[in-house]
């Protein structure tokens, strides 16, 4: 018995197929309806320009201060030295911190106040500065210590 080799030729030509195409477009549709929504709209910002203040109203900047505490215990406001390194009260410290409490509370200003110790000032001395601004009633204060050069 003889096998014969048959070769088909196909009968149906496959033609040009629309629903893959329409299934490409529905997902791109889909894909523009959803970022739709995720899209920004300017507007206009509202923002007042410079000019002469709303009836009478001034307002400063806040006050800053820097307070340093030396390791020799020397105490400084603003680089200039107060009291001397041994005076646990600091009077003079204080005082010219309640002059400046009250003159920033007439002016409705705040009083920002910085501790910079050098990083072998005695913690002490640091206490000391702090009872003198808890004496002046200042209370915005922040602490940084001062880099030392090697």
């Amino acid at each position: 018995m003889k096998l014969k080799h048959v070769i088909r030729q196909p009968t149906d030509m496959p033609g040009f197929q629309i629903a893959p195409m329409i299934d490409v477009v529905f997902v791109i549709m889909l894909f523009f309806m959803v970022m739709v929504g995720s899209v920004k709209v300017e507007r206009d910002i509202g923002l007042r320009l410079p000019g002469p203040p709303l009836e009478g109203h001034v307002t400063f900047p806040d006050n800053e201060v820097t307070i340093g505490v030396l390791e020799d215990g020397t105490v400084t406001m603003n680089d200039e030295a107060f009291d001397s390194p041994e005076d646990k009260a600091l009077p003079s410290l204080t005082h010219n911190l309640r002059r400046l409490a009250e003159s920033s509370a007439r002016q409705k200003q705040n009083v920002l106040v910085t501790v910079q110790a050098e990083q072998l000032a005695s913690y002490e001395r640091v206490m000391d500065v702090l009872n003198s601004l808890h004496k002046a009633r200042l209370t915005n204060v922040t602490f940084t210590i001062a880099a030392s050069s090697f």
